[in-house]
């Protein structure tokens, strides 16, 4: 399934997720299918462009229904003078560099506690580093983020490079997913 790594251009609707207990600041869009389709991947993707003519790096998530979305904050969505039920105008490519991923602070802690697993985390690629705090992020319950923290330090420490058992293209499963707009 070769697909194109040219720039990409589109417009999308910016759209305010469901609050659910806490108030968010931030908006997201899905892409176009069309515009999706010529990106390297259907999994996440980094990519660098611009929104309304205002640059951004981030890292596309799919939507499970094979097209990506993004999650646009405030400040983004302030300089790039959108609002949500506005639609903007994207231009963006792959970005030439995977950026290295925020590591939670309970996964940093562990791997400071563990020089096998953290000699691995340090051997491996941004990309299967993204990957396993994916993983590790995507359990609902506080029991199983503990529980795939430590699973995680013990398969890094015996070697293992990747993190197993999940939908990188949110396909067949919710731990990749768009959110739910909410409804005006």
């Amino acid at each position: 399934m070769g697909r194109s790594t040219s720039r990409v251009k589109c417009k999308s609707t910016l759209f305010r997720p469901v609050v659910t207990g806490k108030a968010v600041s931030w908006t997201f869009l899905v892409l176009p299918k069309a515009a999706s389709a010529k990106l390297p991947a259907r999994s996440m993707v980094s990519v660098e462009g611009t929104i309304n003519g205002v640059a951004f790096q981030a890292t596309l998530e799919p939507d499970g229904r094979g097209s990506h979305w993004l999650k646009v904050d405030r400040k983004l969505r302030e300089a790039a003078g959108a609002n949500a039920g506005e639609v903007v105008t994207l231009e963006m490519a792959p970005a030439k560099e995977e950026p290295d991923p925020k590591v939670p602070a309970d996964l940093r802690k562990a791997l400071a506690a563990s020089p096998k697993s953290r000699a691995t985390w340090s051997d491996i690629t941004n990309i299967a580093r993204r990957d396993w705090i994916h993983w590790i992020t995507s359990g609902k319950k506080t029991e199983t983020r503990v529980r795939r923290i430590a699973t995680a330090c013990d398969m890094l420490a015996k070697g293992k490079r990747r993190a197993c058992c999940f939908d990188r293209s949110g396909m067949y499963s919710n731990s990749l997913s768009c959110p739910v707009a909410e409804v005006e």
